[in-house]
């Protein structure tokens, strides 16, 4: 809630006022403040000196020219120019903003003392003695040319409270925080993940740099939201004297952050009253300017993966050392990374990846949401059989934001080879061959072997001729 509107609520929540007898019959309200001894000048009425603030019409005011009438509810005010002193003259830079920021920051106190303290800086600074101008301290002079005594209403405020304090709390806070303020808001430097928190930074700083503590704040999200959820949200900067930083998690592709604050005005206006001079200048819970400033940038869903499983079709067994390429669905362009660059290999083709030893292959940090294929290049050792390369094994699926898409491939064994073994009870029983023979041999060799069977129909046969002539 911004200090304008905390000074609404506490005109609404019914702040104390005294009605006091006013000229002519009209109704005069004071608000917040103290009532301290009188300074003296010719033809001072009865009674002290109200330091505070007025009500007129239902708004808190506060006078900027001493001694002159109190504002009345029957008074017209119209919007005048930029304040000037009681004797007419431009206030200094410095004095324009203590007053715009003090107007702002204060203005919607309930603390009487630090009501009477604003008051007593308001006329210190716009009534001060100026001969020139015709305002003075002589106390021979009329309510419209006495100058406000401010060493003299100062030491009677040692008798309220904490209202002496106040002043010079109020006097150095001014100086510190005074416009003219710069609002600016920071997005992350890294990319922003829809769904993830990350902080986004407001600097409301004075003329020097430095950051001003405790300014209400109102934010507005586009495509994102607070931690709490919302769009919208009313914050204050911290009172170390840092940044303000903010958790926004986006929501969309395109988030935006804009910040609206009341700061103080260059130079405060005030209200001038119509058709009577004898009557004080107003100014109000005015005195600032608004503020706005707006950062955005842009927002990528979760990166997502996918996790690959090549096994036996039989077994269920894992299959290592399997060349693997990963493609977008079409089945031959490259998939997208996370960055939107394109997944390749060194030559500039979809990449290739191999099964590790329990089988599988993960493809991490691909963007989403996104069609992924998975398809086989080339068998292993044991599975050319059924390996056809005009259609390979192929599986494909979509990877969603921050999930890991499971994918499974199978292969089907080579069948297994029969052997060629020789019956029971033939000669040469129990010897196995498999599918390779030879119809070549030397007799020389042959007579080596001694009891060695060979096994081929061939051999056999050649082997019978020579027994029978060896027994003739």
């Amino acid at each position: 809630m911004g200090w304008k509107r905390l000074a609404a609520a506490a005109l609404a929540a019914g702040v104390a006022m005294l009605t006091v007898p006013g000229a002519a019959g009209a109704e005069v309200k004071e608000g917040l403040g103290h009532e301290v001894p009188a300074q003296g000048y010719h033809g001072k009425p009865p009674g002290g000196d109200w330091l505070g603030s007025y009500e007129w019409r239902g708004q808190r005011v506060w006078c900027v020219q001493y001694s002159l009438l109190a504002p009345d509810s029957s008074q017209e005010y119209k919007d005048g120019d930029e304040l000037l002193s009681k004797g007419g003259v431009p206030l200094s830079h410095e004095v324009a903003a203590n007053i715009s920021y003090l107007l702002l920051r204060y203005s919607g106190t309930q603390s009487a003392d630090e009501a009477a303290a604003l008051a007593h800086l308001l006329h210190s600074w716009t009534a001060y003695p100026d001969p020139e101008h015709g305002v003075h301290l002589d106390p021979t002079k009329g309510f419209q040319e006495i100058a406000y005594d401010e060493a003299f209403h100062y030491a009677q405020l040692a008798n309220f409270g904490q209202s002496q304090q106040a002043v010079n709390r109020l006097r150095d806070d001014a100086k510190a925080n005074r416009g003219p303020w710069a609002a600016k808001v920071s997005a992350p430097t890294k990319e922003q993940i829809i769904g993830t928190p990350d902080t986004w930074v407001v600097d409301i700083t004075k003329p020097d740099g430095a950051q001003v503590a405790g300014v209400p704040v109102t934010v507005e999200l586009t495509d994102a939201e607070l931690e709490g959820g919302t769009p919208t949200g009313d914050l204050v900067t911290p009172t170390d004297g840092g940044a303000l930083s903010v958790k926004v998690v986006p929501t969309g592709p395109n988030p935006s952050f804009s910040v609206k604050l009341d700061s103080p005005a260059d130079r405060p206006k005030v209200q001038v009253p119509q058709n009577n001079t004898a009557m004080q200048r107003i100014v109000t819970t005015g005195g600032e300017k608004k503020l706005a400033a707006n950062a955005a940038t842009t927002a990528k869903t979760a990166p997502g993966a996918v996790k690959v499983a090549k096994t036996d079709e039989e077994t269920g067994k894992a299959i290592a050392g399997v060349a693997l390429r990963v493609t977008a669905a079409d089945g031959s362009s490259p998939a997208k990374r996370q960055d939107d660059t394109a997944l390749t290999g060194p030559e500039g083709q979809p990449i290739v990846l191999q099964t590790a030893a329990d089988g599988t292959a993960v493809v991490p940090d691909l963007r989403t949401p996104q069609e992924i294929c998975v398809i086989e290049v080339a068998p292993v050792k044991g599975y050319e059989e059924f390996f056809d390369p005009n259609a390979p094994p192929k599986v494909c699926g979509k990877v969603e934001p921050g999930q890991t898409l499971a994918l499974a491939l199978t292969n089907k064994p080579d069948k297994p080879i029969v052997p060629i073994t020789i019956p029971a009870g033939s000669e040469g029983a129990g010897v196995v061959a498999k599918a390779s023979f030879t119809t070549e041999a030397s007799t020389g060799g042959l007579v080596g072997f001694g009891g060695v069977v060979l096994v081929g129909a061939a051999l056999v046969g050649l082997l019978a001729r020579r027994r029978a002539t060896a027994r003739r």
